[in-house]
């Protein structure tokens, strides 16, 4: 679609307004069908039912009339009524007030005045209703008088229009001989074939299309209008037959033209001018007066006469042909479409100015016209008509003001204009010298305003009252402004001459990348810089000497170094740079080797060649200095850079003091980084030892002053400043001074008055919360245990249990202390404290080495205290805790004690320990048991064990009771274990239970004992068929891989009893078991040749007897 309306309807603007021109037909196909086929495309000329101009404006008032009577209903129904409800309701109201009186009593307050006033305003909104509708009445009155004026009107001119309207379209949809059998008469054949056979010659098409409008032009001069003058001046140059079938002919021979030769100014121009010579008429020339001699006089009144507008005489009535007004539209539209390629097809100045005045209509095609002026098929380039556009392209998108139709964002138009300016550097931009003195003016100027603005300031006798109160703008006069300096976003912008492409004035390309760039796009700084530093570089502007500004090549990659603070943007510049010294080494080195450079020459490049070898070696070691600034400007709080930063320097022990002091300037300890603390630590060591190679003399008192000054820093944690008291500490240990260390740890743990500040309060210094610092009790109390007496390390020890801030840690330490010193009732008195500060598990941990510690020091002594100890201990502990307890327990009672005691203990473990441990503490016990008391005293244990253990752990223990009952040779026992201890098996998963229970038969069973097993197995396994743990059984078997046997298989199962038979040895003849699915007659095994015998004594057993 395209800009204008077209012959379809209303259009949306176009993305390009450059169609791509037809490809030419082949001289083989007629010329007629290749314009057929160009029209194809056009909808069929259906021929709506005409309306004339009565119908519309009938149709307009009929819409008046509806929407004055719908405000009519809406203002009585809801406005009147609402107003006669008002008085009613005010009537009521005043009647039942007086109603309410007592007779002969008056009203303390007014009743009557307010009431009647109520009902004033009640009737005054009914009148003001009544007006409305008053209104509404004489509207509808004056549609319907004006809907008979124009019937009259319609009745005396009726024939005519609708014979006029009948002649309509003429020229749309574009006739074609298919259509129209009279476009070709018989004396245009010659010409037709003419056109066929120079298709795309333009010169034939325009002789042939000027002799046919010259032919029909002169037709049309003795043609007479068949209608009376009134319609004939309606119709204008239409009036005629021939005038119309000459508009026809023309339309056709114009489209075929521009069928081949779409680009064709020349021929657009001309078919524009006949279809407007039909439609609007004949144009109208005024006259001037006055001549060749008199112009030098009029010259100056001339210059300032404003543009005419034409006009026309004759033209088409609007009404009646509607169609062809609205087709000229169209064809505008088409050729105004066509005009970029016209233009670029030209080329020149053409092109320029056909851009340009586009641009003003659709600015969309900014990009592309960017494009052409830089082509490089474009004789001429405009680099800097180009560099303007994108500039302003760029400006206007970073505004939200300008969308690009390839998508660009306002960085990529800005990099595209950046790509001009590096380019075409000499045709773009200014030089150094003019850049310079741009600032220098710019600087002036600004310093100017602000001395005016100064002075006016001090000429005022009061202050300057604020042009807004409560955020609203109060102004008596003057244009209309914005509060807070705001700008309106819809107003006119100020002229900024570096957006114009048609100024001549070049870019100060500094500036702008400055503003616009990186003052704009921070994270792009890199590809900024060393676009800044390439223009220079283009420029010939390498290391000349000037200003302070950045207006050489080499000075642009220094402050561009100095200014980025990302890694990414870092590299892309000092890659830049490295490659533009290499670049200009290699230049004096090749200039050095020619052959015609002089000696004075060759001298003075040399030199300059050393200077640029030298800061070239210079850059690359400088380089680690510069990635860790950009790095700590990125981030000046950054302990790790600093400390990086230190390592650099090396011996350089000037510069690594000049670092450390820097950095705690630097650095917030607030929004530092982790370990802040050890740039005072080791700041105060590199004094210590003397600096960093430790060849001067170590300063101690340099090394206390800087940790003084750490110990007053504000850190984000106690701990950090707990750090530096102990650093300072051990410093004083490292030099021998014990005295000094112990008052450095005496002042840092001194406790103020008031104890009840919580270490973890955030909004007081860590200074105040230091006393409560665990790691700094702990260096303490190691400190006066090492060099310190007992009782100043007791002291120590106690103020921690003062402070509530000891673990469990501290008192094994404290107890561990005492018990060295032979203080042990003491150190006990420690382990009860800490069993009283702590629960579980901690407390556990200090009850195990406590009670470990007591028997180990009193043994059977205090027996009575130890139970006491022991039982204090058990009464709260938790059952995951409490079995090595009840185990040092039962050990006590049966190494010092009695042993009935020792098995009560152990009795009462395994109902105390959590399930998980009762298997193995049943099994301790019943060791104990038969350690003591045999075999036989294990039995209740046994029972006690099954009844609470789980399935898995029953088995296993039953197992054992029934290995018991074996060696006690109780048989029946035995197997009634096993047959108990059954239920919790799966043939299938547990199959060492079975196979157990199986050897047992075999030794002590009998047939029917065995036949009962079996039984109990087939069973058992019945019951876990059918259950779902049957499935997640089997999976724990096939992990463990376990062998499985299933039974039921097409020749039937092995029993154990044919398998044991079959791996007994040949000179066992007795009989052997069957197996339940087949019935074997048992041979000898010694005699395997002869026949098997009969065996009276045989064995069946059947599958229901199993």
């Amino acid at each position: 679609m395209s800009r204008l309306a077209s012959l379809h309807g209303p259009s949306s603007p176009s993305s390009t307004p450059a169609r791509t021109p037809p490809a030419k037909p082949s001289p083989g196909k007629s010329r007629r069908s290749a314009s057929a086929s160009l029209y194809d495309r056009e909808e069929p000329n259906t021929n709506p039912p005409t309306e004339s101009t009565y119908h519309r404006k009938l149709r307009t008032l009929l819409l008046e009339l509806r929407q004055a009577t719908k405000t009519w209903n809406d203002l009585v129904l809801l406005d009147g009524l609402k107003a006669a409800k008002g008085i009613i309701d005010a009537r009521t109201e005043l009647d039942n007030s007086l109603a309410a009186l007592p007779i002969g009593i008056q009203p303390r307050v007014r009743l009557v005045n307010p009431k009647l006033a109520n009902i004033e305003s009640r009737v005054d909104n009914l009148l003001e209703v009544v007006s409305k509708l008053k209104t509404q009445f004489h509207k509808m009155a004056s549609a319907i008088e004006t809907a008979e004026l124009l019937l009259v009107e319609a009745l005396d001119d009726g024939v005519s229009i609708d014979s006029l309207t009948s002649l309509f379209p003429i020229a749309y949809p574009t006739p074609i001989p298919a259509t129209h059998p009279d476009l070709i008469s018989a004396k245009d054949i010659h010409r037709e074939e003419d056109l066929l056979r120079n298709a795309s010659s333009f010169r034939q098409w325009w002789t042939s299309i000027h002799a046919a409008r010259e032919g029909l032009t002169a037709q049309q001069r003795s043609a007479v209008s068949p209608h009376s003058s009134e319609v004939a001046e309606r119709l204008g140059q239409l009036s005629t037959p021939i005038a119309r079938t000459a508009l026809q002919r023309l339309t056709y021979m114009f489209e075929s033209a521009l069928t081949h030769f779409p680009a064709s100014f020349k021929m657009w121009k001309t078919y524009l001018q006949v279809r407007m010579l039909f439609v609007l008429g004949r144009p109208i020339k005024p006259k001037r007066a006055g001549g060749r001699k008199k112009f030098p006089d009029m010259r100056e009144a001339l210059e300032d006469e404003e543009l005419e507008t034409l006009t026309y005489e004759g033209a088409l009535d609007p009404v009646a042909g509607w169609t062809e007004w609205k087709a000229l539209v169209a064809l505008f539209e088409r050729a105004l479409m066509y005009l970029p390629n016209w233009a670029e097809f030209k080329g020149g100045e053409s092109l320029v100015r056909v851009y340009r005045r586009y641009l003003r209509v659709d600015p969309s095609i900014a990009e592309r016209y960017t494009s052409i002026l830089l082509s490089e098929e474009n004789s001429s380039p405009r680099p800097l008509e180009a560099a303007k556009l994108l500039l302003s392209l760029a400006r206007r998108a970073a505004r939200g003001e300008y969308t690009s139709p390839e998508g660009k964002s306002p960085y990529q138009l800005l990099c595209d204009w950046l790509d001009v300016v590096e380019k075409h550097a000499e045709e773009v931009g200014l030089d150094a010298d003019e850049s310079d003195a741009a600032e220098k003016a710019r600087a002036a100027q600004e310093a100017a305003e602000k001395d005016a603005e100064a002075a006016r300031l001090a000429t005022l006798s009061t202050p300057e009252e604020p042009a807004s109160v409560n955020g609203k703008l109060i102004r008596f006069a003057g244009p209309p402004t914005l509060a807070n300096g705001a700008q309106a976003k819809d107003g006119p912008k100020a002229y900024d001459e570096d957006e114009d492409p048609q100024s001549p004035r070049r870019l100060d390309v500094a500036k702008i990348i400055k503003q616009d760039g990186l003052a704009v796009y921070k994270d792009q700084a890199g590809r900024l810089w060393s676009g800044l530093a390439i223009y220079w570089t283009k420029r010939s502007e390498f290391d000349k000497a000037s200003s302070s500004l950045s207006l050489t090549a080499k000075s642009t990659f220094e402050a561009g170094l100095a200014d980025v603070v990302t890694v990414r943007d870092f590299t892309q510049i000092f890659d830049a740079y490295a490659e533009f010294s290499e670049t200009l080494i290699s230049g004096l080195m090749d200039l050095m080797a020619s052959p015609d450079a002089d000696e004075e020459d060759v001298a003075e490049t040399e030199k300059d060649l050393d200077v640029q070898m030298k800061e070239f070696e210079e850059l690359m070691d400088k380089r680690p200095f510069l990635v860790n600034e950009v790095l700590l400007r990125r981030n000046p709080h950054d302990v790790q850079e600093w400390e990086k930063r230190v390592v650099l320097w090396g011996d350089n022990d000037d510069k690594v003091a000049e670092t450390y002091g820097k950095a705690l300037e630097t650095i917030n300890p607030r929004k530092a980084t982790a370990n802040i603390y050890m740039l005072y630590i080791n700041f105060a060591r590199f004094y210590e030892e003397g600096g960093v190679s430790g060849a001067g003399q170590p300063n101690l008192d340099s090394a206390r002053k800087i940790l003084e000054k750490g110990v007053k820093v504000n850190f984000k944690a106690v701990e950090d400043l707990a750090e530096i008291w102990c650093e300072w500490a051990e410093m004083e240990i490292r030099n021998e001074n014990y005295e000094e260390a112990i008052r450095v740890m005496q002042r840092a743990a001194a406790i103020p008055k008031n104890t009840k500040i919580s270490y973890h309060d955030q909004s007081l210094p860590v200074q105040a919360r230091l006393f409560k610092s665990l790691k700094l009790w702990s260096f303490y109390v190691d400190l006066e245990e090492s060099i310190g007496t007992v009782d100043t390390a007791k002291a120590a020890y106690d103020k921690i249990f003062e402070l509530r801030i000891a673990n469990a840690q501290i008192i094994v330490n404290y107890a561990a202390f005492l018990e060295e010193n032979k203080y042990f009732e003491e150190s006990f008195k420690v382990y009860e404290r800490g069993v009283e500060l702590f629960t579980y598990p901690v407390a556990f941990e200090i009850w195990n080495i406590y009670l470990a510690k007591f028997v180990k020091r009193y043994g059977g002594k205090k027996l009575e205290r130890a139970r006491d100890l022991f039982e204090q201990a058990l009464e709260q502990c938790p059952q995951k805790h409490c079995k090595p307890l009840f185990l040092m327990y039962a050990q006590l009672e049966e190494e010092h004690g009695l042993a009935k005691r020792a098995m009560n203990i152990l009795d009462r473990a395994c109902q105390a320990v959590a399930d998980q441990d009762k298997f193995e503490m049943y099994t301790i016990y019943i060791a104990k048991a038969t350690a003591n008391f045999g075999l036989p005293a294990t039995r209740p244990i046994y029972e006690k064990a099954l009844e609470v253990l789980p399935n898995r752990q029953a088995a296993q223990m039953c197992l054992r009771f029934a290995a018991m009952e074996r060696k006690l040779g109780e048989i029946d026992r035995a197997r009634a274990i096993y047959a108990h201890a059954s239920q919790f098996c799966d043939p299938r998963v547990n199959t060492k239970f079975w196979q157990e229970w199986n050897t047992f038969e075999m030794e002590s069973g009998s047939e029917d004992t065995f036949r009962e097993m079996l039984r109990i197995k087939r069973s058992v396994q019945a019951q876990y068929n059918t259950e779902a743990s049957y499935l997640a059984a089997q999976a724990v078997t096939a992990r463990e891989g376990a062998a499985r046997e299933v039974e039921g298989t097409q020749n039937g199962a092995s029993d154990p009893m044919a398998a044991r038979e079959r791996d007994a040895p040949s000179q066992n003849k007795g009989p052997a078991f069957v197996a339940a699915q087949n019935r074997i007659t048992i041979q000898k095994m010694d005699e395997p040749s002869e026949a098997p015998q009969g065996n009276a004594d045989e064995i069946q057993i059947d599958d229901d007897d199993l």
